[in-house]
């Protein structure tokens, strides 16, 4: 048996297991498991059968087995290797700390993670009352940006109201997926593609369904920082943000933590609502945030025979758009009008999102196109640093 353990002392047999290894992937930090320094030890026989030694960030890891298999299947595929025994451990507290440390990089402290100088666009999606699908837009945005291919992240912060976990299947019957914690690190869930944090993620065995949460301004602002801050997505293209409806403690929180942030305004047809919904944009733009457009949903129900009927009224979202345009230099579109539809209300409630079950579903088509539009408009370089030095 060689004496390599280390990858620096490692043999030629071993280092060929190492660079195997080098290709499995932790499947919630999204890096190589040797990057993070979860492999501890690889030797090989004179047979060639390879001993790797694995650690896990915390005992009943959610993503153990799959680690383990993952570097079962690597170590055996490599060159002149007969069998692979694979040991499973889990690390120290002081192995866990600079397991994070790795995991941030560059931002070895506690910072916001999205901020002025992040290349992550962020869309805060707001509306000015309740009842309007705020929520069920954001998810149907954000699957339908993931299968675009771009990384895309959700921080539900309407605590008093959060859907999200429910509309992607991540809570059901009562029980919720709950995120895993490393250290000060906090891991978010994924589905479809896209990764999740919310409140009712941490209400551990308490019924959602009957749970309630009764938060003032500083516990808010807390909490809307802590997402920002301990949960790790990664390298991300467009985090979107579900924001309570109005203009509330977190509307604030949002704008002072992430005044860069771009704002989608949703609303209904109705003028009532339109009123209400100029208000949340209006407020945005007082944190120096940049309303990029208006999506008008329960715009009208097709019938059989091709008519529609006009449940909630029309023109409201066009209505919010212009409002919006007054007193800047840039106007504010109206992004796109969603159709009431039955299928897409029945998906939602199943955790399936429509514009993968049923992409040719009216809303869910005019819901694909929107996030086209979206994924189109980019985020400027402007003003922001590139990290770039010049020798």
């Amino acid at each position: 048996m060689s004496d390599g353990v280390t990858r620096e002392a490692a043999s030629a047999a071993a280092q060929g297991v190492w660079s195997a290894l080098d290709r499995v992937i932790d499947p919630e930090i999204r890096k190589p498991i040797t990057e993070l320094g979860m492999v501890t030890g690889v030797t090989v026989d004179d047979a060639g059968g390879a001993d790797v030694k694995i650690l896990l960030t915390i005992a009943g890891c959610p993503a153990a087995r799959r680690i383990e298999a993952d570097t079962h299947e690597a170590a055996a595929g490599a060159p002149g290797i007969t069998e692979a025994r694979v040991e499973v451990g889990v690390m120290t507290p002081t192995e866990r700390a600079a397991f994070v440390e790795r995991v941030r990089g560059d931002r070895g402290t506690r910072v916001t993670q999205f901020g002025p100088d992040s290349l992550t666009r962020v869309i805060a999606v707001t509306s000015g009352k309740g009842g309007v699908g705020k929520s069920s837009v954001t998810t149907g945005l954000a699957v339908a940006l993931a299968e675009r291919g771009l990384s895309v992240g959700i921080v539900d912060v309407d605590v008093f109201g959060f859907s999200i976990p429910a509309l992607l299947g991540l809570s059901r019957d009562g029980v919720t997926a709950q995120p895993t914690r490393v250290g000060e690190l906090i891991l978010p869930h994924e589905a479809y593609g896209v990764k999740v944090i919310s409140i009712g993620m941490f209400l551990g065995d308490t019924d959602p369904r009957k749970a309630s949460v009764s938060w003032r301004g500083p516990m808010l602002h807390r909490t809307v920082e802590q997402f920002l801050r301990d949960v790790w997505f990664g390298d991300l293209d467009i985090l979107l943000l579900d924001l309570p409806p109005g203009t509330g403690d977190v509307a604030i929180s949002v704008g002072q933590l992430l005044p860069q942030a771009e704002v989608i305004v949703v609303t209904t047809p109705q003028e009532a609502a339109s009123d209400v919904a100029v208000r949340s944009g209006l407020v945005a733009r007082q944190s120096g945030q940049r309303v990029t457009g208006v999506i008008e949903n329960m715009a009208g129900l097709a019938q059989p025979d091709g008519t529609v009927i006009d449940v909630f009224g029309s023109g409201g979202g066009q209505l919010v758009a212009d409002r919006l345009s007054e007193d800047v230099e840039a106007a504010v579109p109206l992004l796109g009008s969603i159709p009431l539809s039955v299928a897409f209300r029945e998906a939602s409630d199943d955790g399936r999102p429509a514009v993968l079950h049923s992409p040719q579903d009216p809303a869910a088509a005019e819901l694909i196109r929107i996030a086209g539009v979206i994924a189109t408009q980019g985020r400027g370089l402007a003003g922001r640093s590139l990290g770039i030095g010049l020798s």
